[in-house]
């Protein structure tokens, strides 16, 4: 287990353990963003360092959560900060409010329901499936998936897209009653 003091000390042990045990999972996280490989492992390296640097600062004295869950929470503000302001880089000071925003971010429940959400996309019909995964995962416009699907207008995508995500809130509804 990762502990505060050891980040504190620099035990290169640690941080070795640290970095290997997370580094797989926090790709496979980021991926669901579009970043590519190369940035995700940047941004990893640079939450690494980050997390270390507010460690020694004594900003993670008071940590809830775990040193892992804390991670992927630097990583996680990076990623939505590289998506947003495409080359602007993230400085501890934007950090520091992070700790008591995270505290209450489950990893776990994170991962249940995207395993959730996957079930049930399957569950829709080819063209929803086509569309969502063309607007949500592809970042397309609705005019590009009008003319690569062959619809006659961005109104009608955008309709059956609507239609789409509502369909599979239905079903996610119901597994979360």
């Amino acid at each position: 287990m990762v502990t505060i003091d050891a980040l504190i000390k620099g035990d290169d042990a640690t941080l070795a353990l640290l970095y290997e045990s997370n580094k797989q999972q926090f790709l496979l996280f980021s991926g669901k963003y579009n970043i590519d490989n190369e940035d995700a492992i940047d941004i990893y390296q640079d939450a690494i360092i980050a997390l270390i640097e507010l460690a020694r600062k004594g900003k993670l004295n008071q940590l809830k959560s775990s040193v892992t869950t804390y991670l992927f929470a630097i990583g996680k503000y990076m990623v939505f900060k590289k998506k947003k302001l495409s080359n602007n880089t993230t400085t501890l000071e934007n950090l520091d409010n992070l700790l008591i925003e995270w505290e209450l971010y489950d990893a776990e429940k994170d991962k249940k329901e995207i395993v959730t959400l996957q079930k049930y996309y399957q569950q829709l019909g080819n063209t929803c499936k086509d569309i969502l995964y063309l607007f949500y995962y592809k970042s397309y416009k609705l005019s590009q998936i009008c003319k690569l699907l062959q619809y006659d207008n961005t109104d009608v995508v955008k309709s059956q897209k609507s239609r789409c995500l509502k369909k599979l809130k239905q079903l996610m509804q119901h597994y979360n009653d």
